[in-house]
């Protein structure tokens, strides 16, 4: 009985999902909807735009002219462009759906108004300013505001004095719609044109009685207008900021956001013009101290704002104020504090943000916010822990490291490649802050090149490991070990290879190399053939720095000669024939018992003997790049007479290549990459554009050929105004005994036609001798031409700074304009330029060392000049930017630029190569004493004697 009733259940259930089933299935196929915008034809739609010329059509039928706006709008943005006849047809018709009162077919209208309107001919477009002109004056304010806005975008300049009157009267209309359209549509036309600038910089009366609406969107908006009037006027923007931070006006929290960021950037000129007086809190220091003074405290006070948003601002404009100091930023720390505990993520993750990049200047400060930074480890969202861990790393103190790294542990298993990333670039740079912690730090770091992770995390660990063993030499023994373990099982032939040929340069030098020599010779045997022939390179490194491991390397690289790929065995064949020779040459003895016991400061050193040919052709470098070496060739191939000398073509008779400021940067910024400081790894696409030899044009003069190879080029100098009748510059090209000049003159008068054209110079000195000069002959409206002078420089004279003043020698032909025909005879004319100044730092050329350390001394202190001198800048970054001008030479190590970390002291490297093939370096420190004056140390070493001292005068 129950078995029966449990069925009749079952089958009750069963029959009411049947129901069900196929009420849903009915409703389907009943469902016969298709999208108006689904397989849409332009011809079509065009066809069904024709409903906009019947007026009784579009007064019944509004909901179908909105559908083909619709259509046409979506052809529009979908790339199936209107033609310019089809644009202006449709563009009338659509005109005549004015007539219709219908809501949403008026704001279809304006819609298509405004993305067809650039499409159209200008001339159509006008006709319906009346049409809109009239809506802009009508009752409706949703009528009002659109109109406006469509206005705004097809008019031009000359139209906007007609409706000034009417956008006036909305801008202080009392409808909050049409005052905050109306100061849209004025922003919009303000960026358009310079002549719409000038007339709504006449509204500043109505835009300011804007800025009093109970409307908080017309505030916002009319604070917009309202800077964008002042812009450009700094004592007008002081006024705008004092007038609303003194008093309570805005209601508007995204207005007072606005003020916050013009006040911010108001602070910033004012601090980078020196006009911060005694400091932000300082209510003295003149005009200039008093604008700082009041915008902070405006800042300050927004902080106690009630809305969250405004509080977010201001701190993150008090954190980034310039030249601040701790009681300034101490009330921003606070709110973000409060902050980092609100139930919103947006909120906390904001006020991590600033936190994190504050702590990179001021760590002491976010120090205090250690315990709320360590709550948020556990936050789900993962961007805001791994902000925390990062500023934690940073305001960590030396103590608290292994906590830290506990913590670290358990939360990298739970997060993603790109947050381990972060916190792995954040652990290099606590390694530099507390170098006695490498060991711990880079031996928590190798232990996850041994966990799950992609390609990225673990190059990343590479890179950051590599880069503290070039800053911290100590610890490079238990750094190779991790990497030694890690290409046991690295899955990544790039970082394989990487490490291999690390364990090359570096592993002979450590103080037992043979225990590397088992984790090399594994990957001989198990790797594929990249990583085999990297092995193969490591293992000769080896045999050539330690003349004791040779024999038995030899060994070891026999199985390379029966390896399959070619690379691997010819490279095998290479470098084991390599050995051979300089085993069989200088064969190694062991030392003696005797020897060992009687040896004074330990056992004697395992390094190869000075004529050793192994150590010379693996492990000496090339005195240039593979790239500086082609252009060197490329240099040598066009300098005359070159192909036809039977000198021999060495090192040492190639020309000299700079260094360009591109490679500099580049440089720079891979360093900045290695230490994880950099923006991106991933490498630009862009192609390197070809360098001209600068001194082409003066090779391509027969009679300067005799000159031979310039030594180096200048940067053009520009001795006139760009917008003078005759523009001029002029760049040095620099040779032995000589100087040529050569001089780019450009004719910008269009009745004009120049000839003759040369340039005098005129000098007190005995150090140079005019002995030619190559007139321009002729340089028409809008050419450019060259004229040429040579210099002789005298052989017995210390070369010095010398100033020629320049006048421009031509004959004048007036032209007509039009036709280009002479209308008058040649008449003599000059014109004075600038003048030019040939100084010391012209005869060097910027080329850098790869390691400064060892050139400098290999140069020796035999020729070296050191002086002391006080200058006169407000800041190391200015000063060291001055030296290198001035002393023409190449920064070397990346310390061009003062890295944030180096206080009020910085040390400068610089090297370069005198006219005649003098390598010079020079080592300058920059201190800053008070708030204006530097004080440089610097000393010059060089190959010749008297060049120290002319590269140490040159500081003036």
């Amino acid at each position: 009985m129950g078995s029966m009733e449990d069925e009749g259940l079952a089958g009750a259930v069963l029959k009411e999902l049947q129901q069900v089933a196929e009420k849903f299935k009915d409703e389907d196929e009943d469902d016969d909807f298709i999208s108006p915008y689904a397989h849409l034809e332009k011809s079509a739609v065009l066809q069904e735009a024709r409903i906009f010329h019947d007026s009784l059509a579009v007064r019944e039928n509004p909901r179908k002219c909105c559908t083909v706006i619709a259509q046409l709008l979506h052809l529009q943005n979908t790339g199936q462009f209107l033609s310019s006849v089809e644009a202006t047809e449709v563009f009338f018709g659509v005109t005549k759906l004015f007539m219709s009162d219908d809501a949403s077919l008026r704001r279809m209208v304006y819609l298509f108004i405004k993305e067809v309107a650039e499409t159209c001919d200008p001339d159509d477009v006008i006709i319906v300013t009346s049409s809109l002109t009239k809506d802009m004056t009508c009752d409706v304010d949703l009528y009002r505001a659109n109109a406006l806005r469509v206005l705004a975008r097809i008019i031009d300049s000359a139209m906007l004095g007609a409706i000034e009157r009417y956008v006036k009267q909305a801008i202080v209309d009392s409808s909050g719609q049409v005052s905050s359209a109306a100061l849209v549509s004025s922003l919009h036309l303000f960026d358009r044109a310079p002549e719409n600038a000038v007339v709504i910089k006449r509204w500043i009366g109505e835009v300011q009685e804007a800025l009093s609406s109970a409307n908080q969107m017309v505030q916002f908006h009319g604070m917009q207008l309202m800077y964008k009037i002042k812009s450009s006027d700094r004592l007008g923007v002081s006024k705008l900021v004092q007038q609303f931070s003194s008093r309570n006006s805005l209601r508007s929290p995204l207005a007072v956001v606005c003020l916050i960021r013009y006040t911010c950037k108001l602070l910033h000129d004012e601090v980078k013009e020196g006009r911060l007086g005694e400091g932000y809190q300082s209510s003295s220091g003149g005009v200039g101290g008093s604008i700082c003074a009041i915008g902070y405290g405006f800042l300050d006070a927004s902080l106690r704002h009630k809305s969250e948003m405004v509080i977010y601002e201001a701190a993150r404009a008090i954190c980034s104020l310039p030249q601040t100091e701790a009681q300034d930023i101490n009330p921003a720390i606070t709110v973000l504090q409060m902050f980092l505990s609100s139930p919103k993520p947006t909120t906390r993750f904001g006020a991590m943000k600033i936190l994190a990049n504050v702590a990179n200047y001021h760590p002491r400060l976010v120090a205090k916010c250690n315990e709320d930074l360590e709550s948020l480890l556990s936050d789900p969202n993962r961007s805001i822990a791994t902000l925390s861990i990062t500023t934690l790393l940073k305001t960590g103190s030396e103590s608290s490291i292994d906590r830290l790294l506990k913590q670290i542990s358990s939360f990298l298993t739970d997060i993603a490649d790109e947050y381990k990333i972060t916190v792995v670039k954040s652990l290099q740079r606590l390694c530099f802050t507390y170098p006695s912690k490498h060991r711990i730090l880079i031996g928590f770091m190798s232990n996850f090149l041994r966990e799950e992770g992609g390609f990225e995390f673990k190059k990343t660990i590479v890179n950051g490991i590599i880069t503290l063993i070039k800053a911290l030499p100590e610890s490079a023994e238990s750094s190779l070990l991790h990497l030694c373990e890690f290409i046991e099982d690295c899955e990544f032939t790039m970082l394989s290879t990487q490490i291999l040929h690390l364990l090359g340069e570096l592993g002979p030098q450590t103080s037992a190399p043979a225990r590397y020599i088992r984790f090399i010779y594994n990957r001989v045997m198990l790797e594929n053939s990249c990583v085999r022939a990297a092995a193969i390179a490591a293992l000769a490194k080896f045999a050539a720095s330690c003349p004791s491991l040779r024999a038995s390397i030899m060994n070891l690289l026999q199985r390379g000669m029966l390896d399959e790929d070619d690379e691997t065995r010819d490279r095998t064949v290479l470098l084991m024939n390599v050995l051979q020779d300089a085993m069989d040459k200088h064969p190694y003895v062991p030392p003696t018992e005797d020897e060992l016991a009687n040896a004074e400061g330990g056992p004697p050193k395992d390094e190869p003997v000075e004529d050793d040919i192994a150590s010379f052709v693996l492990l000496d470098g090339m005195p240039l790049s593979f790239e500086k070496l082609r252009r060197s060739l490329m240099v040598y191939r066009s300098s005359p007479g070159s192909m036809e000398s039977a000198e021999a073509l060495t090192f040492a008779n190639l020309p000299i290549v700079e260094d360009s400021a591109e490679e500099s940067t580049s440089a720079q910024d891979v360093d900045m990459d290695d230490m994880g400081l950099g923006s991106s790894d991933v490498p630009s696409d862009e192609v390197v554009k070809e360098k001209v030899d600068p001194a082409a044009a003066v090779y391509a003069i027969p009679e300067l050929a005799s000159l031979g190879r310039a030594f180096r080029s200048s940067a053009p100098v520009p001795l006139t105004e760009s917008e003078t009748e005759y523009v001029v510059s002029c760049i040095k090209h620099i040779f032995e005994n000589h100087v040529v000049l050569q001089f780019t003159i450009q004719n910008t008068i269009d009745d004009q036609r120049l000839e003759n054209v040369t340039v005098m110079l005129q000098n007190d000195g005995d150090l140079f001798e005019v002995t030619g000069e190559i007139p321009a002959s002729n340089i028409k409206y809008g050419e450019t031409a060259n004229s040429f002078v040579l210099l002789e420089r005298s052989a017995d004279s210390l070369i010095e700074n010398n100033a020629f003043a320049c006048t421009l020698h031509f004959n004048v032909i007036q032209v007509d304009p039009s036709t280009g025909e002479d209308e008058s005879d040649a008449f003599e004319e000059e014109y004075p330029l600038e003048d030019l100044e040939i100084s010391t730092a012209d005869y060097m050329a910027k080329v850098t060392v790869p390691d400064f350390r060892k050139a400098w001394e290999n140069i020796g202190n035999d020729y070296e000049v050191l002086e002391k001198y006080a200058l006169s800048f407000k800041s190391l970054d200015d000063a060291v930017a001055a030296v290198i001008n001035l002393l023409g030479m190449q920064p070397c190590d990346g310390t061009a630029s003062v890295k944030a970390s180096a206080g009020k002291s910085h040390m400068l490297h610089l090297s370069g190569v005198f006219i005649g093939g003098k390598s010079t370096l020079a080592r300058a420190q920059l201190s800053m004493q008070g708030d204006s004056s530097v004080v440089l140390k610097i000393a010059v070493r060089s190959e010749d004697e008297n060049v120290p001292r002319m590269i140490a005068d040159c500081i003036r």
